[in-house]
C-alpha cells in the first residue's frame, strides 16, 4: 500500500471534516468529477463546482460533513504514471460505501484529486435533485 497516498487521503478527509474550503478547493483538480452509481444502475456525475457549492452552503448553515473518519478503511492503492488510485470503504451513518479516488501526482507529491468513483446504495434523491437543478439551469 502506498503510504504517501493514504496520508494524502487522510489530509483530504480531515479538510472535509474541518470544512476547510481553501484546502478543498486546492485539492480538487479543475477537471474533477465524481461519478456515482447505485445498486439499481442509476448514475450521477458531479463536478468540482457542485462539490464546492455544497461545501459553501453547508458551511454557511453552520453544518459540516461527518463527525470523524474513524469508519474509513483503505483497502488498496495502485500507482500508474503520474496517477494513483486508492480504494476506500466506509460505513457513514450506518450505510456502507465504496470509493475509488484517483489522484494526480505533480513534482513527486499527490497534488490534486482528479476523479472519485462512488458506489452507493440508492441515488434516487440525488438523481431527482440533479435533474431538477438541470431543468432550472437549462
Amino acid at each position: 500500500m502506498d503510504q504517501s497516498l493514504v496520508e494524502r487521503m487522510r489530509e483530504y478527509l480531515n479538510a472535509g471534516l474541518a470544512m476547510d474550503l481553501e484546502a478543498l478547493d486546492a485539492t480538487y483538480d479543475p477537471d474533477f468529477e465524481n461519478i456515482r452509481v447505485d445498486e439499481a444502475g442509476q448514475v450521477v456525475t458531479l463536478t468540482k463546482a457542485h462539490f464546492m457549492a455544497r461545501f459553501r452552503a453547508l458551511r454557511d448553515q453552520g453544518l459540516r460533513i461527518g463527525e470523524s473518519i474513524d469508519d474509513v478503511r483503505f483497502l488498496a492503492t495502485t500507482v500508474y504514471d503520474d496517477h494513483g488510485s486508492i480504494i476506500m470503504h466506509r460505513h457513514q451513518d450506518g450505510v456502507p460505501g465504496l470509493y475509488n479516488f484517483v489522484w494526480r501526482r505533480k513534482d513527486g507529491r499527490w497534488a490534486t484529486l482528479l476523479r472519485e468513483f462512488t458506489v452507493d446504495k440508492d441515488l434516487t434523491d440525488l438523481v431527482r435533485t440533479t435533474e431538477s437543478a438541470n431543468r432550472l439551469a437549462g
